[in-house]
């Protein structure tokens, strides 16, 4: 079954809980989300009130994705820019797919309701995001139509020693 994807859902405590959730479960799996394993809903937090921050201000919007029983099971947060001469494309962060729909094609789901949300913002063109080299993140996010447009060496540090490539993707929506 597929999920039912929903944007600027209504904001609650069961929202922000599910969201807090499937972020320590995406991280904590290794997944590339800002945080390395192993992380608490604690740290995760803050984190997310950046995010409410900038919906409250008007700059980013949500994405969820909901699984048949109701849980939060994917999320992208749409960004806008704020310099006048980038308006015409946006910033996708905090990419998600809980770790147990992995491999059911979810996250090619969740990517084609972003490019669908972006369409239907106004004015804009394409879409950009940053991912962490070495993760596989960069060939999933090529097979759903972005490209690498840019790519700055050893840029994430993730321990000592691990040094990853931080790789810009860009998927134009004409």
């Amino acid at each position: 079954m597929a999920l039912t994807f929903e944007l600027d859902p209504k904001f609650d405590g069961t929202l922000r809980d599910g969201i807090i959730a499937l972020w320590v479960e995406v991280s904590n799996a290794g997944g590339a989300v800002g945080f390395i394993p192993s992380v608490t809903t604690e740290e995760i937090r803050p984190e997310l009130v950046k995010h409410l921050v900038s919906m409250a201000e008007g700059r980013t919007r949500l994405l969820v994705g909901y699984d048949e029983g109701g849980a939060v099971a994917a999320t992208a947060f749409l960004t806008h820019n704020t310099h006048r001469l980038m308006t015409h494309w946006l910033w996708i962060y905090t990419v998600m797919v809980h770790p147990r729909h992995q491999g059911k094609g979810y996250g090619r789901g969740l990517m084609s309701a972003v490019a669908e949300a972006a369409r239907g913002l106004e004015g804009i063109e394409a879409i950009r995001l940053t991912c962490r080299g070495g993760t596989g993140a960069d060939r999933f996010y090529l097979s759903c139509g972005y490209k690498e447009v840019g790519r700055v060496p050893g840029a994430i540090r993730v321990a000592d020693g691990d040094d990853r490539d931080d790789i810009i993707m860009l998927l134009p929506l004409d």
